[in-house]
């Protein structure tokens, strides 16, 4: 999900919301690699994943991780599909619920996105300018966003939620508006696979 936000090269950096609001109107798709760290309360490490991931917006993506276990997430416009291969298992959602205010809606949603967050500048820190986003509903698993861009875009993703988890992706390999085929973003269930729908 992340360098995928990359603005254009040598660009100055510039406030964290209007760093969003550039890649929202400049990127209708991208691919990126991705690290991923989960933080308990205590900020211990309790966590860590990679993969890669793709999206087109609006409403489609798909997050593939690679390790330590295989699954994947994929968004097709309609219905979210979460595949997890050693339990050969398939969760289908409607994507309108599943998508709702979540970090997905940030990187393949809609431009509307201040309908669903509010944005806050948070300035430079670390050579990243920072802003928070805070969904207007409470129902959402998170509270707070931080996204961090850089010269590359999009390079840093922190999800904060309720039970005081910290969800740090870092993104990698970025490339803008990339023609991905459209298979990426469609999925079958594997023959046998328990399907489990909402």
């Amino acid at each position: 999900m992340g360098a995928i936000f990359a603005l254009a090269s040598g660009a100055v950096l510039a406030a964290g919301v209007d760093a969003l609001h550039a890649f929202l109107q400049q990127t209708q798709s991208a691919r990126a690699r991705f690290s991923q760290v989960v933080l308990d309360r205590n900020l211990k490490k309790v966590q860590e994943a990679s993969g890669a991931m793709q999206f087109a917006r609006p409403g489609k993506f798909r997050w593939q991780y690679e390790k330590p276990y295989e699954q994947l997430i994929v968004g097709d416009g309609t219905k979210l599909w979460v595949y997890d291969k050693d339990l050969n298992q398939v969760t289908v959602k409607k994507l309108g619920t599943a998508l709702g205010s979540s970090p997905a809606a940030l990187l393949a949603g809609s431009n509307e996105i201040e309908k669903i967050y509010d944005l806050v500048n948070l300035g430079s820190q670390e050579g990243l300018d920072w802003l928070e986003a805070v969904p207007k509903s409470k129902e959402n698993a998170f509270e707070r966003i931080r996204l961090g861009f850089g010269h590359s875009g999009l390079e840093t993703m922190e999800l904060h939620d309720q039970f005081g988890q910290t969800t740090v992706i870092k993104f990698a390999a970025i490339e803008r508006n990339p023609k991905l085929p459209p298979d990426l973003f469609r999925f079958v269930p594997p023959k046998g696979a328990d399907v489990i729908s909402d």
